[in-house]
């Protein structure tokens, strides 16, 4: 987790536009992507020789199902993603490490030009890029800490892990939120407004309130098991 060094967004520039079903990527977390449409191809490329990075949108709605070569409308808030790695491929698909660099939100998109195969947008930067925790946020370390160390968190794929960058003071606890937005966060809708959030501490009342719902769903999923009752009996 953390981001590029130095890294600079020019927000008077076009910035290309990738649209997908749900919230792939947020600030300080890496994505791998494969590329293979011709649109995106061409992004990547034409990214590559620029500024390397790209905007991740997300569809407003599912139309797109109906027909994924088409332009779609895009929900407003992206995540600014910047290339880090990149390995293009014979027959011309790419494969790349997309490294969220900042909320953003679209404030104008252009229409299509000729010969140009994707989208392209003017962005509006969401609160800001900061990379040292504000105060208030070692509370919230702990709070977080003790939902996902305890049953029945504790058992979830990305708990142990998430619980060690937490425990780790050298890393920001701005990056581990974003670490449980991707990993944790299952809601699209929730993960959405995450990333349309700029304000910390309201990201933090999100994740608490969705840990807090996943807790509570997975607390009724486990069988009321009786350890004196004879086996394959439960209580009611």
């Amino acid at each position: 987790m953390g981001r590029p060094e130095t890294v600079r967004v020019n927000f008077g520039k076009p910035i290309p536009i990738f649209p997908l079903p749900s919230v792939p990527l947020l600030p300080h977390a890496v994505a791998p992507m494969h590329i293979f449409e011709d649109r995106y191809r061409q992004m990547v490329e034409h990214a590559l020789d620029s500024s390397g990075q790209i905007a991740m949108a997300v569809f407003q709605d599912d139309d797109w199902k109906k027909d994924y070569q088409g332009r779609h409308p895009v929900r407003p808030c992206v995540c600014l993603g910047q290339i880090v790695q990149h390995e293009r491929l014979p027959d011309g698909r790419y494969n790349i490490l997309l490294q969220g660099v900042c909320r953003a939100r679209i404030r104008k998109e252009f229409k299509p030009e000729q010969g140009l195969l994707y989208r392209r947008g003017l962005l509006a930067p969401i609160g800001s890029m900061q990379d040292e925790d504000p105060p208030e946020l070692l509370d919230a370390r702990h709070r977080l800490t003790d939902l996902l160390s305890e049953p029945p968190l504790d058992q979830l794929t990305a708990s142990e892990s998430v619980c060690s960058c937490l425990s780790d003071l050298d890393t920001p606890a701005l990056a581990v939120l974003e670490l449980i937005g991707v990993s944790i966060i299952t809601n699209d809708k929730a993960r959405y407004n995450l990333l349309c959030e700029g304000d910390v501490d309201r990201r933090v009342d999100i994740i608490e309130d969705e840990l807090l719902t996943i807790r509570n769903l997975l607390v009724r999923a486990q069988p009321q098991i009786d350890p004196e009752a004879p086996k394959g009996t439960h209580n009611n």
